[in-house]
């Protein structure tokens, strides 16, 4: 029993992670449904701007204290993952969006290589596995036969708090309501005073910050990164969010935990699981799309010509 719920455990820190970046792929899809394949180096993009200003912008008389550098870590990966983001929407997309959807699409998939490239040539070691300081304790909680490390509370708490702040805001906001018009029917929008370029805009910055919250999260929690890390986890998070009903906030997130928990669950108990590791989450999106198309919430998105 004590394995199971610590695979639990383990599954439902990862979908946390897989959730967080889905949101991103959720808030531009919901807008003008582009499917942004460099969203996963995005998160890559996060990671590394925060690794960059530790290394350069804090004294090392302050690293060690993370109250101190955790938050400026953050607001660095942020920052750099939101500047990204909307340089991407404004030089890469902004141009094709009246293009047949093929052409974003091969567009978002050149980005992603590009952005991989740009941080391999930059660090001289892009190959390697970069160190990652350890911002939050490596401890755990120990729960009967459970041990939970603060790094997974850490992720969990971070992950939901974000979601619910988000659907607020999207749910409750004049912003978050023009973003929902947008989504709707662009055109009237536009005719009601709604400036769409400011709305999307504003969908990509949106992601690129939980991107950013993301690439940090996954750094403190294995202590490295790395140019590729944003491939698989892109793809990963694409799923759950096609899983959980794409365009629906907390549809992502539920994919994410989904995602996760199968993953943990697999690489557990089916012989060999853990060699198929990254094939359960694409299993478990054909079996439920076959069933539910519209995915696990059920949140249709309208199809636009």
């Amino acid at each position: 029993m004590s394995r199971f719920l610590q695979q639990l455990v383990n599954g439902t820190v990862l979908g946390a992670l897989i959730g967080l970046i889905a949101l991103g792929y959720t808030m531009v899809y919901g807008i003008i449904q582009l499917i942004n394949f460099a969203h996963g180096e995005i998160f890559m993009i996060g990671a590394f701007s925060g690794l960059y200003a530790y290394n350069h912008f804090i004294p090392e008389s302050l690293r060690d204290d993370p109250a101190f550098a955790l938050p400026l870590v953050m607001l660095a990966a942020i920052a750099g993952s939101t500047l990204v983001a909307v340089l991407t929407e404004r030089i890469a997309y902004r141009p094709l969006r009246n293009a047949p959807r093929l052409a974003p699409l091969i567009t978002a998939i050149g980005v992603s290589i590009a952005l991989q490239e740009v941080v391999r040539l930059y660090y001289p070691k892009g190959k390697d596995l970069q160190p990652f300081p350890a911002l939050v304790s490596q401890d755990a909680i120990e729960v009967g036969d459970v041990f939970i490390p603060w790094t997974s509370v850490f992720t969990i708490v971070i992950a939901v708090v974000l979601m619910l702040a988000l659907e607020g805001f999207v749910n409750r906001t004049r912003l978050g309501k023009a973003m929902r018009a947008t989504s709707q029917d662009p055109e009237t929008a536009r005719l009601m005073g709604i400036d769409t370029n400011k709305v999307i805009v504003l969908a990509f910055a949106i992601g690129g910050a939980l991107a950013g919250v993301a690439g940090v999260i996954q750094g403190v929690r294995i202590n490295s990164i790395e140019f590729q890390m944003g491939f698989l986890a892109g793809i990963k998070a694409f799923s759950a969010a096609v899983l959980g009903g794409i365009g629906n906030i907390r549809g992502a997130m539920l994919g994410g935990f989904v995602i996760g928990i199968v993953e943990a669950m697999a690489t557990e108990y089916i012989p060999q699981g853990s060699s198929w590791k990254d094939v359960w989450a694409f299993v478990v999106l054909i079996v439920v799309l076959t069933l539910r198309p519209q995915g696990l919430l059920g949140e249709r998105v309208a199809v636009r010509a």
